[in-house]
């Protein structure tokens, strides 16, 4: 393997688990896209490049949660109940996000990941304040709303904070309970998501084989991000507990935008 291609990644893994800290926001979005490119230069056949950089996505996602919630439980942020609620729906959707995938051509999952990610980044930049008597639902609403994130989550490769923080945040919640929540709901979204996408890659035609792929799972990309980003992500957690984000937020929006266009790009590219 191209020693050039491992550093890329490791410093890819850095940077993301960095934000996944700070933002909440467990770093799929970026990963994503530049997973996408990475892949495609290394020869990753075209028809296969955003399958397997979305289900590394959420492969890294099972590993930088850990060390991301982990730090915001430290300080309190993570509210539990939330999470044992929406956890189960959490599973399902993901579950059945990784198969839908699995059918779907390039072209749908790339228009797909660019419409989301178009739309998380617009409320990113935006944000807005909740009524004051605006508040979560109960334990039912929780579930469907988990089933909607993992779905949703699935498909595109991220941990649910481009969702589940802004859905957090206009019912009431404190910004940094919201991230630290979110960030605990990203292990079983990625638990059930890279489950998924094994079976879903399992015996795929064109995709290396063990060990470089296990599913759709790009093992050493992986490992090069993973190693990487746990190490950075409670950095970016602290930082979080100590600042202001919002400008950040807006900076990061901007990035989103144009990581977004790309994969659309890339999706257009297919036809």
């Amino acid at each position: 393997m191209d020693w050039t291609f491992f550093i890329e990644l490791m410093i890819l893994g850095a940077g993301t688990g960095f934000l996944a800290g700070l933002l909440g926001i467990g770093g799929g979005m970026i990963l994503t896209p530049f997973f996408t490119m990475l892949l495609s230069h290394a020869g990753m056949p075209l028809e296969h490049v955003v399958h397997v950089a979305i289900a590394t996505s959420m492969g890294t996602i099972l590993f930088t949660s850990l060390s991301s919630v982990r730090a915001h439980a430290s300080r309190n942020a993570v509210m539990w109940n939330i999470v044992k609620s929406a956890a189960p729906g959490i599973l399902i959707g993901a579950v059945l996000g990784a198969q839908i995938t699995g059918m779907l051509s390039t072209f749908w999952i790339g228009l797909i990941f660019a419409c989301f990610v178009y739309f998380s980044a617009t409320k990113m930049f935006f944000g807005g304040k909740p009524k004051p008597t605006r508040s979560l639902p109960g334990s039912t609403g929780l579930f469907g709303l988990g089933s909607l994130i993992g779905v949703i989550s699935a498909l595109v490769g991220a941990g649910g904070g481009f969702i589940s923080v802004p859905i957090m945040t206009y019912c009431n919640v404190k910004i940094h309970k919201a991230i630290g929540t979110s960030a605990a709901l990203g292990f079983p979204i990625a638990a059930a998501g890279a489950l998924g996408y094994i079976i879903s890659g399992w015996n795929v035609s064109g995709l290396p084989g063990f060990p470089y792929t296990l599913g759709f799972i790009h093992l050493p990309a992986l490992f090069a991000v993973v190693v990487m980003s746990i190490m950075t992500a409670p950095m970016g957690a602290k930082i979080a507990h100590s600042m202001d984000t919002k400008p950040l937020k807006r900076i990061f929006a901007g990035l989103l935008y144009l990581l977004a266009t790309y994969m659309l790009w890339k999706a257009i590219s297919t036809l």
